[in-house]
């Protein structure tokens, strides 16, 4: 018999990506959904208001992925459901599964590294302290949300993601038309590190991370090879056969982004997946340059 397998956000970036690799491993895949369920495998929840229990019993893996985008002007509305969808969210499906007649052996539940804050030179691991700032307060309350399941014995990892690189959607997606006209650069200084991860190995540690039972708590998914955001920017121009001459002041991504900006772009987060190379995962996309080429040619 198959193993089972739960996910919300199975309609994002990561989750569109990893539904194939679930099946594909054996998991027979049921979705939690919003709208209204039209088949058996979809099951109906809103984030905001409790879960019945028995809805979410009897399955071996609970991957939450589900939460507002983070990419847009910081305004206290949109602040407000960034947070709610996450914490709200988790421990309303936390304190489902701790209360199902048969919980999951394990719960996947995404965090991100903005968890850190903005860290300069600091090298990141994941028992460094957490950081100030906005992004890293949600960080904490979402990861604080599933103690509902982590006190009911089921093994909870909290998925600390990086920049998603990706051939549709993603961190790149914003990026390209600047530098596909030849007005791409740095931004800011350029000297902040950018912790990034290939699609390809985001899906690749989750499914390691199900299969691995001595994997739990915090988890940093990101490279082991970050590049400061110059480094970044100029090997993109290069993949892209452009120039990286210009640049944005961070006063300009400032007046962007407001906020976001000094917590997301200007940031400087240095993180290693300590906890992924001490428990041989292989990164099958390591290299920046290379992740970009491949990226650039399956984009549509």
């Amino acid at each position: 018999m198959p193993s089972k397998a739960l996910i919300s956000g199975a309609s994002g970036l990561i989750g569109a990506a990893l539904l194939p690799s679930l099946r594909a491993h054996g998991y027979a895949v049921s979705r939690l959904i919003r709208s209204e369920p039209s088949r058996t495998d979809e099951i109906h929840w809103d984030p905001a208001h409790p879960i019945a229990p028995e809805s979410v019993s009897n399955f071996d893996a609970v991957i939450h992925l589900a939460g507002e985008s983070v990419v847009a002007r910081w305004t206290k509305e949109k602040k407000a459901r960034i947070r709610d969808s996450r914490v709200l969210g988790t421990r309303h499906l936390s304190e489902a599964l701790a209360k199902s007649s048969k919980p999951p052996r394990v719960l996947i539940s995404a965090s991100a590294i903005g968890y850190y804050g903005d860290r300069g030179e600091e090298i990141l691991r994941e028992e460094s302290a957490s950081g100030t700032g906005f992004l890293s307060e949600v960080c904490r309350e979402w990861e604080a949300a599933t103690q509902a399941a982590s006190g009911a014995g089921i093994r909870v990892v909290h998925i600390r993601i990086g920049l998603v690189l990706a051939p549709t959607g993603g961190a790149l997606q914003p990026m390209l038309m600047p530098f596909k006209f030849g007005v791409g650069g740095k931004i800011g200084s350029g000297r902040q590190w950018w912790s990034w991860i290939h699609i390809d190995d985001l899906v690749g540690t989750i499914i390691h991370i199900l299969e691995n039972d001595s994997l739990h708590g915090a988890v940093n998914l990101v490279s082991p090879e970050p590049a400061r955001n110059a480094v970044f920017t100029k090997l993109l121009a290069s993949v892209l056969s452009r120039p990286a001459i210009f640049s944005m002041p961070a006063f300009i991504a400032r007046l962007a982004l407001g906020e976001m900006a000094d917590e997301a772009v200007l940031a400087s987060q240095r993180v290693e997946p300590a906890k992924l190379l001490a428990r041989g995962y292989v990164f099958q996309r390591p290299d920046l340059k290379q992740s970009l080429e491949k990226i650039i040619k399956k984009r549509p």
